[in-house]
């Protein structure tokens, strides 16, 4: 009977979990493993593939568009992160007081969030026009004279930067939001008897509690910046003269551009594994200054 009750019971759970694990299995661990032989082979889609050992790894390393397009990702990260965090910070600071209308804001600064990033891109893509943009008319009425943001090796890559810091703020705000919240008020009754000021409780109080919520964020942002695709793809295709090419474009331009399969591949594998390192180290390092006491 003890038996019978035991196989029911892992009988019931196998039923509920199996259409997720097929899933699982059919759409995420079958063609993760089909891109790594693949990554071994050379394969245009049509002739039989041809088995090539690490070369296409050897030379993905040693491609200058592939080294190109992993320091524009660096340089992305470096002018997104500091500036959607500290951005972030302060509108979840803001928005986390008493006053009129904050569930109002909240939704305004969270609806870019869930709007398509095709769609964000392409009206961004002509807000952003040299010629016809709104953005230079309104530069215009103080006398700046605005560049051709996308078509300018210098200023694309930071219009790609503020654009998606637009779209990206009220997610960051929304997380750090939910951090602060947690925060007990009694940290800062305490405070206040100490006399502390608003700065003090802020940088002693505020920040220290709120690093989980931080780390959680960093992590995230660094994932999305390494697979930056959707905004490069429908705004610059990676222009101009490469300016802002990313590995993941270059990784779909040679899969299903060029029909070079396992060169994709193994690009592919190595974003995954930088993402990869990036991350251990993040976790290593998250000891020495997130704090998880509240």
């Amino acid at each position: 009977m003890v038996g019978q009750k035991t196989f029911s019971k892992w009988l019931i759970i196998i039923v509920f979990l199996l259409p997720s694990l097929a899933g699982l299995v059919l759409f995420q661990l079958i063609p993760l493993l089909s891109s790594a032989v693949i990554s071994f082979t050379d394969w245009d889609l049509i002739t039989k593939a041809r088995f090539v050992g690490f070369d296409n790894y050897l030379e993905a390393l040693g491609d200058e568009q592939t080294l190109s397009s992993l320091l524009n990702i660096v340089r992305y990260i470096v002018g997104y992160l500091p500036t959607v965090l500290v951005l972030g910070l302060f509108f979840s600071v803001l928005l986390g007081r008493k006053m009129k209308g904050v569930k109002l804001y909240r939704i305004f600064i969270f609806i870019p969030v869930i709007t398509s990033w095709v769609a964000v891109a392409i009206v961004w893509r002509w807000l952003l026009n040299g010629q016809s943009g709104l953005v230079n008319y309104f530069l215009s009425f103080f006398g700046v004279q605005g560049p051709i943001w996308l078509q300018d090796f210098t200023w694309a890559m930071p219009a790609i930067i503020a654009v998606s810091i637009w779209k990206d703020i009220g997610y960051v705000t929304i997380i750090l939001l939910a951090g602060l919240q947690e925060i007990s008020d009694d940290y800062y009754e305490a405070a206040i008897i100490d006399g502390a000021s608003g700065i003090g409780k802020f940088f002693n109080i505020t920040l220290p509690l709120l690093t989980p919520s931080l780390f959680f964020v960093i992590v995230i942002s660094l994932i999305n910046g390494f697979q930056l695709f959707d905004q490069v793809m429908v705004m610059t295709r990676g222009g101009p003269a490469g300016a802002t090419a990313t590995l993941v474009q270059q990784i779909y331009e040679n899969a299903f551009q060029n029909y070079k399969m396992g060169f994709a591949s193994a690009q592919s594998w190595i974003l995954f594994l930088i993402i990869f390192a990036v991350t251990l180290i993040q976790q290593s390092l998250q000891k020495r200054w997130v704090t998880y006491d509240r």
